[in-house]
């Protein structure tokens, strides 16, 4: 039997997310429409970002298996686990790797979430 990937929003060098055996690989999301420098609203705008890309495969954040959040400045990690206590419901947090001094493509950027999650 052949497993079967889809790719969603391929771009010239990736794509948004891929599907493979009921899991989906979100790339990396980033607050490109922001444009405040703000740490915080950044953060929620990934966030959302998450929620978006997670519901084009029937998925929510409450199915995430792993994230990797990259940031910028290491003195946000109180602010990031702030947002991200908030945005995930109680018992559903995942498994979890923060790497911090993070230089970016977009000097603006102060964070980017990288999410495996399973799918239906």
């Amino acid at each position: 039997m052949t497993s079967t990937i889809e790719r969603i929003d391929t771009k010239e060098t990736y794509s948004e997310i891929v599907v493979h055996n009921n899991t989906a690989y979100l790339s990396g999301q980033v607050p490109w429409r922001c444009e405040s420098s703000d740490f915080i609203t950044q953060t929620l705008e990934v966030f959302n970002l998450i929620d978006l890309q997670l519901a084009k495969v029937n998925s929510n954040k409450t199915k995430i298996l792993s994230l990797r959040i990259y940031m910028k400045n290491p003195e946000n990690y109180d602010a990031m686990n702030s947002v991200f206590k908030n945005w995930i419901p109680i018992g559903f947090a995942p498994s979890r790797a923060t790497i911090c001094n993070v230089t970016f493509p977009n000097p603006n950027w102060q964070i980017e979430v990288i999410v495996i999650a399973a799918t239906d």
